[in-house]
């Protein structure tokens, strides 16, 4: 077999892409490509079409063909075996099979061509190979970018110390009297933000945020502390030390790529779609909320894992209650919360924050009431954590049924279920696998649905499932498949609903017992729901 050229061009005659694999002139693959219009009969079905020289095979794919040019002496059932396996390769690199996206991704596509096709001749490579030699994975680049990492992080480190130096003397330069350094100064008092957890930068450089950075310096403080003590110029030097070239490379599994980010960053897989909308949802309802002086954010968060045949293998539900004032008038607050919460909930308080007066009243507080809470600064003063292997727990219930239809495909049914009823979940993505360049073909279902060809999935998405609409199914076939293919589904939501049940009842000064006027905000998120 010889192949000459390969190319994907409109079913008018115009080429979009075309990639020649043998010694030819410009002039002569023009003319080869110009021809094959003119070669096409109308209202018959072919896979080939011949000339005195050449021989075109091609496929069509929607809107345009996928075309190879060969010597006529090849063996057109080796030509028809390549012709499909560039097939696969246009849905991998082309979001749709249009123009204008063939054009987008053409470097792709020709460097995809040149694994499957070299100096003519069909190279032995499956599809999944063709994809790892495009993306060039480089062992040595991933231990690069480790080592410079931790040298980022080692920088930052010095950074932080250095911070922490000069508020220690700020503080013995306040307690001599004498001159302040300056920019870093708060109230002197109180409790700082970091004491709380919080993840913001506050009058306090000590604890352990991971946010404190250079920013946390104003510039009068960076002048005094280069006048003091020069910062070493080795600190971002590469290779200062040597490490385990294997451990570097594990902690990119766990740090992810953001160098500016101290913090991991969330690994991505085939639940991309799910977690993205359910990110997008949270963002828009916290949007809406109009926030008062006193601001009480309650955030639950569920990680759900279900066998495909029934039974819990993993729930739990997590969160948080934040406490933001920006009213000083309104520092020393107690929160009264609904003792009607989640049987079996496991409650934990800030060390701050009066344990007994929360046992006996369920009522927030600090140890020391005539200090107040810090503010502009989101405070952490409860957190809980509960854990089931109840099915009851389960708050959506989902029910897929794949079964072989005996022609080498299957049939699908999927139906879901709203189990706590008291919830109202908004903006449900449930994201079905499908095998590989396999389009489905759905019968009928609720809400919307939309088949994402590059990634392989099926996504469903429901706006609202409450008690009035509690249930819903979607029915589809997909050819050449398998029960197996149709799983881990992924699930994604969110709710205005604590599922939890901490709610707050009413918010007090310590003093006058006098009431305040407060503003809250409750999300329920998916950290991971999957059937599997």
């Amino acid at each position: 077999m010889v192949l000459i050229a390969a190319a994907v061009c409109t079913k008018n005659g115009k080429v979009i892409l075309s990639r020649q694999f043998v010694e030819m002139t410009k002039a002569r693959i023009e003319g080869l490509l110009a021809a094959f219009p003119k070669l096409m009969t109308a209202g018959k079905q072919h896979t080939y079409v011949e000339t005195d020289s050449v021989r075109y095979v091609y496929q069509p794919m929607e809107k345009l063909y996928m075309l190879l040019i060969t010597t006529k002496a090849s063996n057109i059932l080796e030509d028809l075996e390549t012709l499909r396996l560039f097939s696969k390769v246009i849905p991998e690199y082309s979001h749709s099979l249009d123009e204008k996206e063939i054009v987008e991704n053409a470097f792709n596509l020709i460097f995809a061509f040149d694994e499957i096709v070299a100096l003519g001749y069909r190279e032995s490579v499956n599809l999944a190979q063709i994809k790892t030699f495009v993306e060039m994975d480089s062992h040595e680049e991933k231990v690069y970018q480790a080592v410079r990492q931790t040298q980022e992080r080692e920088a930052r480190q010095k950074m932080r110390e250095k911070a922490k130096e000069l508020q220690r003397q700020r503080m013995e330069a306040s307690k001599r009297g004498g001159p302040s350094l300056g920019g870093m100064g708060g109230r002197s008092g109180g409790f700082s933000a970091d004491s709380f957890g919080s993840s913001g930068v506050s009058s306090s450089s000590g604890g352990s945020s991971a946010n404190i950075g250079i920013t946390s310096i104003d510039v009068d403080t960076k002048s005094k502390a280069a006048a003091s003590k020069p910062t070493s110029r080795n600190a971002l030097k590469l290779g200062g030390k040597s490490k385990d070239v294997d451990s570097f490379v594990d902690q990119l599994k766990s740090e992810g790529e953001k160098i500016a980010n101290l913090a991991p960053a969330a690994s991505a897989g085939s639940s991309s779609a799910a977690a993205s909308a359910s990110a997008a949802a949270k963002a828009a309802i916290s949007a809406d909320i109009h926030k008062e002086s006193v601001h009480l954010k309650i955030e639950d968060k569920l990680v759900v894992r279900l066998g495909r045949d029934g039974g819990v293998q993993q729930f739990e539900n997590s969160g948080l209650l934040t406490l933001r004032i920006t009213d000083e008038a309104y520092g020393r607050i107690l929160l009264k919360l609904s003792p009607n919460h989640t049987q079996g909930l496991q409650l934990q308080t800030h060390p701050n924050v009066d344990k007994e007066l929360f046992k006996s009243r369920t009522t927030i507080g600090l140890k020391n009431l005539g200090k107040p809470f810090p503010l502009n600064t989101d405070v952490g003063v409860l957190k809980w954590r509960f854990v089931s292997q109840d099915e009851s727990a389960i708050p959506l219930t989902i029910n897929c049924w794949p079964s072989d239809n005996g022609e080498g495909g299957c049939d699908v049914n999927i139906e879901y279920e709203l189990e706590a009823q008291q919830l109202e979940l908004q903006d449900v993505a449930i994201v079905i696998p499908l095998p590989m360049n396999v389009q489905p073909s759905v019968a009928e279902y609720d809400g919307t649905y939309n088949y994402d060809s590059r990634k392989h999935v099926l996504q469903w998405h429901i706006p609202i499932i409450d008690a009035g609409n509690k249930s819903g199914s979607m029915e589809f076939s997909c050819s050449a498949s398998i029960p197996g293919d149709f799983f881990p589904l992924q699930v994604s939501f969110v709710s205005k609903t604590p599922y939890a049940g901490v709610v707050a009842q009413d918010v007090v000064q310590v003093d006058s017992e006098a009431a305040v006027k407060y503003s809250s905000e409750s999300i329920l998120f998916v950290e991971k729901y999957e059937i599997v």
